[in-house]
């Protein structure tokens, strides 16, 4: 080896070991850049495109490969719409009374939905702005809601809310004891009749949450004849084969401070043929039209001078084959107790029907008023004849029908005496309505 080649192997060796170095100090500065720039880094020759994984390029320091890019440091939007439930999430004993209510600050909404636990929903309406939803009925007592709502700000950007509340359940409430039964046939004179198990003080709330409908469709009109007693009826009787409709929507309604109602039904009955009968104490006869056209005439006996017979209509409300009459029931003392009156059918609360009697001379009926203020037919002990009047009358009788009694030197039954509202003006009947 000369001594040029020594002095060059020695320039080789120093020139590498500054090579070494300047590539020792030049890899942190890659590494740093690795570190920093997770999308913009350049791939192989620097062209700028990012590479798999954002991890930069495999060589090369392509043009700013080193520098953060916009999207690794912005941050993604999030809507400013706050959406309110009320009731709130997690209520466990809310409120009925009041509709539920959606509401959003900052946006508009897109979407209510409001569910019970058997997945029935809660109706409701947007407000004009699109801020607020609001139930169109207050919610159930005693049920679990579910809530789901969206919204979108100006950007259109989404928010949403979810919420879960149940209702309280009322300590105090009433019911309504509703006449006729639900499925029945009935005569003609038959009216709606509720009873409430506890006086009502509001009685328009409740008036308004029962509906009456006829098909064919005629007015109907409701009048309370006392705070538990409220009845409904059109201003002649039903026609006949008319199908009526009682939409009982009681429930969660406030009858009284505090107390409110649990029913919510439907209730329907049917008018049969038309029937009504008149019975003049004058004449003493009873004649019975059917459908326009007479279909029978009895002999009766009504009420004595001492014990007249109420006047006026009167609807048959009950029938018994046989029944015990007890004149200490009505106040009579001990003027007579019959355990096995025929045929009856109540006309009043207080105590007047229409019924077989086979006490009495076969001469009686059709001359004399001999009774206690019940309208007899004759009849025979058990009611098992059936040629006697008593028998015939019951047979071609129903709930509904109309007895309407005249001449018999008494005044006109109280309307309320019984299911008589018939007896009451039109007018008079309307006054007595609260709405």
């Amino acid at each position: 080896m000369t001594a040029r080649d020594g002095q060059g192997r020695s320039a080789a060796s120093s020139w590498s070991r500054r090579g070494v170095l300047a590539g020792l100090v030049g890899a942190p500065v890659l590494l740093l850049a690795a570190c920093n720039d997770t999308k913009g880094a350049d791939n192989g020759a620097g062209t700028g495109t990012t590479g798999a994984g954002g991890s930069g390029g495999s060589g090369g320091t392509g043009s700013g490969g080193g520098q953060p890019t916009a999207a690794a440091t912005s941050t993604p939007k999030t809507s400013v719409a706050v959406i309110t439930v009320t009731p709130a999430d997690g209520t466990t004993s809310a409120g009925f009374s009041d509709p539920v209510r959606v509401a959003v600050a900052g946006g508009t909404l897109t979407s209510v939905v409001v569910t019970d636990s058997t997945g029935k929903a809660l109706a409701g309406a947007l407000s004009d702005d699109g801020t607020v939803w609001t139930s169109a009925a207050s919610p159930a007592s005693g049920t679990k809601y579910t809530v789901t709502a969206a919204a979108v700000d100006k950007d259109k950007l989404e928010a949403d809310a979810n919420a879960v509340f149940t209702t309280a359940t009322p300590a105090n409430t009433f019911v309504g004891y509703f006449t006729p039964e639900d499925g029945s046939v009935v005569g003609v004179g038959m009216p709606v009749s509720i009873n409430f198990s506890k006086p009502v003080t509001d009685r328009k709330a409740v008036q308004q949450a029962i509906t009456v409908v006829a098909e064919p469709g005629v007015q109907i009109v409701g009048h309370w004849f006392s705070s538990t007693r409220l009845d409904f009826r059109p201003q002649e009787y039903w026609a006949k084969g008319t199908k009526v409709t009682v939409k009982l929507r009681l429930k969660d309604v406030q009858g009284a401070k505090g107390v409110y109602g649990t029913q919510s039904k439907d209730v329907r009955f049917t008018v049969g043929r038309a029937q009504t009968s008149v019975a003049d104490l004058a004449t003493k006869k009873l004649t019975v039209t059917t459908d326009g056209q007479v279909s029978a005439v009895y002999a009766i006996s009504g009420g004595s001078p001492e014990f007249r017979t109420w006047g006026g209509k009167m609807v048959i409300t009950e029938q018994y084959q046989q029944t015990r009459m007890n004149s200490q029931t009505v106040g009579l003392g001990s003027e007579y107790d019959i355990p096995d009156v025929p045929h009856a059918q109540r006309l009043s609360t207080s105590g007047t029907f229409i019924h077989g009697n086979y006490w009495s001379p076969a001469s009686t009926f059709g001359s004399q008023n001999t009774s206690h203020g019940c309208v007899g037919l004759r009849d025979v002990k058990g009611g098992q004849d059936a040629s006697a009047d008593g028998y015939k009358f019951f047979k071609s009788s129903m709930v509904g029908d109309v007895v309407e009694v005249t001449n018999s030197g008494d005044k006109t039954v109280v309307p309320s005496n019984g299911l008589n509202g018939w007896n009451m003006a039109w007018a008079d009947w309307k006054a007595g309505s609260a709405l």
